[in-house]
């Protein structure tokens, strides 16, 4: 086994524990008026990810259903980052969720760009009938998205993740699969 997929397997379990809070952590940047809507934007779309219903990895799936998720808000984290460098001080997390989007890249190699341009385009997108655009734009879906993720974060409860490195290889091969060219 290599020491990547050492590190993956050691690592990738501690992020499906902290989903939530990642999320939560991500969140306050979408009520902070100091920050870029740009980049409200981007976590945004980020955020709404964990509601939509067809996402990369369906979530029912064993050991990988939510780390799709937790590669989302990682990246998300690392584009904000590199749009708005000064986030890194007023909100910590978002620092560390952008640090852990290199094990993300150094896993996906060559897909972690149709990652990224992925998590890029979720700006656009829209899940549970709620666009990024009327989260960022309108107060009261904003307020409404917020507490629907806090009501998400409160019953999330972290899968299982085997230490398999057959685990890594189904998620490279999913990823590789259904991110967009």
């Amino acid at each position: 086994m290599t020491e990547l997929h050492n590190r993956c397997l050691d690592t990738f379990p501690e992020w499906l524990k902290t989903l939530a809070t990642d999320a939560q952590d991500l969140s306050a940047l979408l009520v902070d008026g100091g920050v870029p809507d740009g980049v409200r934007r981007l976590v945004a779309g980020g955020l709404n990810y964990l509601f939509k219903s067809l996402d990369l990895i369906p979530d029912g799936i064993e050991d990988l259903g939510y780390l799709d998720d937790a590669f989302v808000l990682r990246v998300a984290a690392a584009i904000a980052l590199g749009e708005a460098p000064h986030l890194r001080e007023a909100n910590p997390a978002i620092g560390h969720l952008a640090n852990d989007a290199k094990l993300v890249s150094d896993l996906l190699g060559k897909d972690y760009a149709r990652l990224e341009k992925y998590v890029v385009g979720l700006k656009k997108g829209a899940a549970r009938g709620r666009t990024v655009d009327e989260i960022v734009g309108d107060a009261a879906v904003l307020r409404a998205f917020v507490s629907e993720l806090g009501g998400w974060s409160a019953s999330y409860a972290a899968p299982t993740f085997s230490r398999d490195e057959k685990n890594l290889v189904k998620l490279q091969s999913f990823l590789s699969a259904k991110l967009p060219a």
